[in-house]
Order: structure tokens, then sequence, then C-alpha cells
């Protein structure tokens, strides 16, 4: 497969039953077991869904220079007409916004200019999240598909929902081109598109809260459907012996406090999964109450020993 980008590999190798196939896209580790006796369809496979997370990466990556979202953020105020696909997502975010009470927010991304979240006890001042928080908000954005608009020094981020659209879209293509059991894995965010031949369910992991430990928290039974999770595991600072998670509330610019360390949730779609996962770490203390009213499988970890450990509705 062309690419003009080194890093961007794909290998395939067999075991256990199953071909791997392995690639990084979105700052993460991608693989697609598929279930097949012939190692060019697992090829074939695994080249489909590296080039469609590639392009969804190139597309709506804050990083990537010249792309529609590039183009947003380097506005300076001026309005942006923006294509389908983008208008589309622009649109599922502000669902989220609305259901969430604000607490989902695309423009709240600038907030990265006062945090860092590198497990040090670096610590904005209360003056400088003060001053970023004048550029979020989305009731200060102008939209009218498929036209855009935002005050200048604003910007929108999409890496709150990115990587579970990306592996609902390489799902699809999948399924459409093969009918092989196969399982997409983009960095924890998954889809089973059909169960093994001699299984009822794949098995999968859950990563545990401990960053520092390579073993599954907890093993999961997945048929078909998709399993999204949210949590800190990676991304915190410390201060003055507090714990600060990355989950930040564009409300206020400050971490969500009483968050779980991590939630997983079942869907039919990751986009289903990953929205609610992300919704209910929003929700801090609330979090279970929050999953319980959506009525959805679901394991929650907050990181204790005892009876508060875990809570969870998810086989």
């Amino acid at each position: 497969m062309a690419t003009d980008r080194p890093e961007r590999k794909i290998s395939v190798e067999s075991g256990d039953g199953f071909w791997r196939g392995q690639f990084l896209a979105m700052a993460s580790p991608c693989e697609v077991l598929c279930e097949t006796d012939a190692a060019e369809e697992a090829r074939r496979l695994t080249e489909l869904a590296a080039a469609e997370a590639w392009r969804i990466e190139d597309k709506f990556s804050r990083y990537q220079q010249g792309n529609i979202v590039d183009r947003i953020n380097e506005a300076a105020g001026a309005a942006v007409e923006v294509d389908t696909e983008t208008s589309q997502l622009i649109d599922f975010s502000v669902t989220l916004y609305e259901l969430s009470a604000g607490r989902f927010d695309i423009t709240s991304g600038v907030l990265r200019r006062a945090w860092r979240f590198d497990g040090s006890g670096n610590f904005p001042s209360a003056a400088l999240i003060e001053k970023v928080m004048r550029d979020v908000g989305w009731d200060q954005v102008t939209w009218e598909a498929p036209v855009l608009q935002m005050r200048p020094g604003m910007q929108i981020d999409f890496g709150g929902i990115g990587k579970e659209y990306a592996v609902d879209r390489a799902a699809m293509l999948v399924r459409q081109a093969s009918r092989a059991s196969c399982l997409l894995n983009f960095g924890g965010d998954l889809v089973a598109i059909r169960p093994p031949r001699n299984q009822e369910t794949w098995k999968v992991g859950v990563e545990t809260v401990d960053a520092s430990s390579s073993n599954a928290e907890k093993l999961l039974n997945l048929a078909v459907g998709a399993l999204a999770t949210s949590g800190d595991a990676r991304r915190y600072l410390v201060n003055n012996g507090i714990r600060y998670s990355h989950i930040l509330d564009p409300k206020t610019g400050w971490p969500v406090s009483d968050a779980p360390r991590s939630i997983t949730v079942a869907a039919d779609t990751c986009t289903q999964a990953g929205m609610l996962s992300t919704l209910a770490m929003l929700e801090g203390a609330r979090a279970e109450a929050f999953l319980d009213a959506q009525q959805v499988r679901y394991w929650c970890n907050r990181g204790v020993t005892g009876p508060a450990a875990e809570a969870a509705k998810i086989a």
C-alpha cells in the first residue's frame, strides 16, 4: 500500500488461530484480528482498515497542516465552508454538547495552552486558566451548516470522537469486503464484526488503570458490537499529592472532580460507546448513575480498594 509517510507501515503475522494485522494511527497501536485461512485476505483487510484510519487522521487531526481542522483553526474569525463529512461530525459534536449541558465541547481543546498532563507536578495558575477560558465555549460559535465561524483565537478539536469514528468507519469497510470473523482494535476502542467460528465471543482485555502494568484489568466477552474506554491511566498530573485527571470541564477549565479512573461501555457502535463513556466521565461522581439511566452495559473503575473499587453492569 503506497504512502508518503515512512512511519506508516503494516505488519501481518499468524498466531493463536488468527491473523493479526498491526499499524499505528492517531498516536495509537491499532490491530485487525482476522479469522481466515488466507494470509492475502488478512493483509488486504488490514490495509483497508489502515488506509481509512490514516485518511481520517489526515483529515481531522489538529496536528496536520492544511486540513479542514487547520483551516478552521487558522481562519482568524473568517467563515469557513465545510464538506458533508465534517458537517456531520460537527452536528454530532453539537448533540453531545447539548446532551452534556455544555460539558462536552469541541472548542475546549485550547485548554492545552494551560494544562500539561505528563504525570509531572506542573500546575497552571488560575489566572492562566481564566485567560484561556475566553476562547472556550460552543455558544460563541456560529454554525449554520455547512458554514462555521468562530472568534479569533478559538479552535475546534475532534480528538474526543475521532478514534471511535475511525474504527467504526474501518469496521464498516472490512465488513463489506469480507465474510471473515474480524475484531478491530484502535488503541483500546474496538469493534467485533463477527464472533470467531469456534467460539461464542471474543475475549477482550480492559486496560488497567495502572499505566506501568501490561496486564489486563478485566476480561470481557464480546460477540458482535463495540467497546470504548475513557480514562486517565496515562494522562494526568500530580500536585501536592493530589492526582488531577486530563478530563477537563469546559465550563470551568479545571479537571472534573471525583471522576472514575476508567469507564468501559458496550454499545452497537464504537461512536455510541465512546460518547457514553466520555459523557459519564464528565459526570464525575455521578458517572455510574448516568450510565444506569442509559441502561447500557458498562464497567467502571475508581482506582481504589474495597467495595467502592468498581461498579459493573457488563458480561
